[in-house]
């Protein structure tokens, strides 16, 4: 949790410092944590809510040859006091209409939560460790979403956000359940 409330204070303190001529957006947002999507035989532990934030920043020339992707920081405060995470990356939009946008991302983040049992296997707190927590095996983790944004004018927008965190066996090894998130976020666009 400490490592989570430096990451969304870092955040913030970049959005205090941050010149609109590099920082394009804010959002703040709600997501439901560790729902079923494919795998569900953990999204009945470290079951809540977390409060999101994220500042994008406008896209550097470097970036036309990927679509123009812009760069960002995140942080993530699980309100139960499970697994919080901070991290930046790469944030797409690919509108579809004058006020739809899909927009995926990619990233890396570093989180708080549990990574194995601290107990030794076949001890019985082991088990009950393991019914209540997702052991995801590394302390890096990446971070992909898929967004659906509605503009609701220049300024403002609304959006529903699915979000997979997981080590993908290539930043660490073993442990891997990872946490899948969905929820919503509201925008609010600078220099307009």
């Amino acid at each position: 949790m400490h490592r989570a409330v430096l990451s969304l204070t870092a955040v913030l303190a970049i959005a205090g410092t941050a010149s609109a001529d590099i920082l394009d957006e804010v959002r703040f947002g709600v997501m439901q944590e560790n729902i079923c999507v494919l795998d569900c035989d953990n999204a009945n532990k470290e079951p809540g809510q977390s409060l999101t934030g994220e500042l994008l920043f406008k896209s550097p020339d470097v970036l036309d040859l990927i679509w123009s992707p812009r760069p960002y920081v995140m942080g993530s405060v699980n309100l139960n006091g499970d697994t919080s995470f901070g991290g930046f990356g790469l944030h797409w939009s690919f509108p579809f209409s004058e006020r739809w946008a899909f927009e995926p991302s990619v990233g890396y983040v570093i989180h708080d939560g549990e990574l194995e049992s601290p107990f030794p296997q076949g001890d019985p707190r082991g088990d009950a460790f393991t019914e209540d927590h997702v052991l995801l095996g590394s302390r890096d983790l990446f971070r992909t979403t898929f967004g659906l944004k509605y503009k609701v004018d220049e300024t403002w927008g609304v959006e529903v956000l699915y979000e997979h965190l997981s080590h993908g066996q290539i930043l660490g090894n073993g442990r891997n359940q990872g946490l899948d998130n969905v929820g919503v976020r509201v925008s609010y666009a600078l220099g307009n």
